[in-house]
């Protein structure tokens, strides 16, 4: 009999919320496979097993919040030695001093600090915790169960559309529903649009708690708005030959597979006018500015768990391509809840595209850490003076926030002007 622990995912966190788990008691599992998702501080992780054997008891309900190293799950049966095979996700096996193995990357830290209050914290779980949730009856063979392989953010996402996921067709790996299958089904042609106005819910209150990706977003604009002194820029821009490159990359066979957007050259603008403004690409300490020599090109995205920022890592040094596939990936990954902590770590730059919900312009608070956000705007048609005429053309707003200790006004105006000249000829970016 060997119990599993709940490990820290390599964030140095102390606690994490058990979301969904993917095994029931009687069901056999190998070593990597994935037995529940956990949603810490930071985002929310698959837990591989290290162990084969059968499921004797699941020691924690879902929706509980649990210390690293807690016992979370009973496995019997099965070869403890074989949690020294290789596994394929470039992670290796370490024992534990009970005993047991351990993910190294997602092992239990010994003597770690506590640096949150844990209200929830849960220490004597008895093994009766798992009979809620009975194994499938043994006249059923598993495989015939086809469960509904689906993220959590997919599920509330199905929901939202009022989509049935038992009669989706998935079409990610395994058969998992993607966002996609789901929308497709809800047959809408936007996520964000054309959905019913749901009816107040029961009572007159709804108390909410302020946990996992909400509370690291609540003290991270805190700490963010009342220590930088933020100081806020905006000019508009002719982005019609932008519009017109981005119609020429869709038609392009290169781009045949990547979606082809504005914020794919407001992206390569960014990175073109931090080599004329390299102060804007800095970290503050208080004591010195550490400017950064490559850019970690962070995207603010908006996703069923929240705000989050993953980043593109050195993307000075990829081509327009390769940045199309970058930010694609990023925002994909993104949507669907699987961004890791890693890409999340280490930002020296974010856009923020507040346009795909409509809007001009806004003050975007700055990531911490960073001195320079930009902000792209909805991209119009508007009547705009052309060689002293009066013509429809395609405006935008750059707009952008930067911490004021770090950056003089000079060079955020210089920046911002850089970045809509880009806007305004795509050419220049041949230079």
């Amino acid at each position: 009999m060997q119990e599993f622990r709940l490990p820290d995912p390599g964030e140095g966190l102390t606690e994490a919320e058990i979301v969904t788990w993917r095994v029931h008691p009687g069901d056999t599992v190998h070593v990597n496979d994935v037995l529940l998702e956990v949603e810490t501080a930071k985002s929310l992780v698959e837990l591989p097993s290290p162990f084969d054997g059968t499921v004797e008891a699941l020691l924690v309900g879902e929706g509980q919040t649990v210390e690293v190293g807690t016992p979370i799950i009973r496995v019997s049966g099965g070869d403890a030695d074989a949690v020294e095979t290789t596994l394929d996700t470039q992670q290796t096996v370490d024992r534990d001093e009970d005993g047991g193995a351990v993910l190294v990357g997602y092992g239990v830290r010994g003597g770690a600090e506590t640096r949150r209050r844990k209200p929830h914290t849960v220490r004597d779980v008895p093994p009766a915790v798992a009979s809620a949730r009975p194994a499938p009856p043994a006249s059923v063979p598993a495989a015939s169960a086809s469960p509904v392989i689906a993220k959590p953010p997919i599920r509330k996402l199905a929901k939202d559309l009022g989509v049935d996921l038992s009669l989706v067709a998935g079409t990610g790996l395994a058969g998992e529903v993607t966002r996609d299958d789901v929308v497709q089904s809800a047959k809408q042609a936007s996520v964000f649009r054309n959905l019913e106005t749901p009816q107040w819910s029961g009572g007159r209150e709804e108390r909410i708690p302020v946990k996992g990706v909400r509370k690291v977003i609540a003290q991270g604009m805190v700490d963010s708005a009342f220590t930088a002194p933020h100081v806020s820029v905006f000019t508009d821009v002719d982005a019609t030959r932008t519009m017109e490159f981005v119609q020429r990359l869709k038609a392009s066979a290169d781009f045949a597979d990547v979606k082809v957007s504005p914020l794919l050259i407001m992206a390569k603008a960014i990175l073109w006018a931090i080599r004329r403004s390299p102060q804007v690409n800095s970290t503050f300490t208080g004591d010195e500015l550490v400017v950064h020599h490559y850019v970690n090109l962070g995207i603010a995205a908006a996703t069923p768990r929240g705000l989050l920022v993953p980043n593109v890592k050195d993307a000075q040094q990829m081509s327009l391509l390769e940045l199309a596939k970058a930010l694609q990936q990023l925002t994909a990954t993104a949507r669907e809840g699987r961004t890791q902590p890693g890409d999340m770590q280490h930002g020296t730059f974010t856009i923020t595209n507040i346009g795909v919900f409509g809007m001009d312009t806004g003050t975007p608070i700055l990531n911490p850490g960073e001195t320079g956000i930009i902000a792209l705007g909805t991209i119009r048609q508007k009547p705009w003076v052309v060689d002293g005429e009066v013509r429809p053309r395609w405006v935008t707003t750059v707009g952008g926030s930067f911490d004021h200790r770090a950056i003089d006004g000079d060079v955020i105006s210089r920046f911002v002007a850089d970045v809509a000249s880009i806007l305004e000829e795509p050419a220049l970016l041949l230079d």
